[in-house]
């Protein structure tokens, strides 16, 4: 079980403001990426974002272009997981495979505020916040396993050397 610190955003929260354009074509590392996540949209966010804390939006999070960055960005400033009503489609399998683990709930998500403390559970598919559990379908095995081992190029690599 997994327990973080909330971020809390709105609707069609953009890939352009989670990793702003400007960036886009510029050589960096994941953790240079990092120091400007969210930085259009939370200006703090990049300098108080602690390991471990959960991103909470409502929905339509990641719309906008096919940015990977803006999952890559996310994961190396530490953030533990997105839960958020829904998500654009390609965000949505960026995430996945960066190893950025993603949640749509629509329930009970509208009562949870930034600086609240959440516990996610992936495997059963459970969110509990402030002693309620919110119930999301269970991440497949496969999903699991990828984001366990730090995305689809890793989980790749330690499944071929299987073979």
């Amino acid at each position: 079980m997994n327990e973080g610190r909330v971020w809390r955003y709105g609707d069609d929260v953009n890939t352009d403001v989670i990793f702003p354009g400007k960036y886009t074509y510029q050589p960096l590392t994941p953790e240079e990426m990092a120091e400007h996540a969210l930085e259009d949209l939370d200006p703090d966010f990049a300098g108080s974002v602690k390991e471990g804390d959960v991103i909470v939006a409502g929905a339509n999070f990641g719309c906008g272009s096919s940015r990977e960055q803006a999952a890559t960005c996310l994961k190396a400033a530490g953030v533990a997981a997105v839960i958020a009503k829904s998500f654009s489609r390609i965000f949505f399998r960026n995430a996945i495979n960066n190893g950025l683990p993603v949640i749509e709930l629509r329930e009970g998500i509208d009562t949870i505020e930034k600086g609240d403390t959440v516990k996610v559970n992936f495997a059963k598919g459970i969110v509990i916040h402030k002693g309620n559990e919110y119930h999301f379908p269970a991440l497949p095995e496969e999903v699991l396993a990828i984001l366990n081992d730090g995305g689809l190029i890793p989980h790749v690599r330690k499944e071929l050397g299987k073979a």
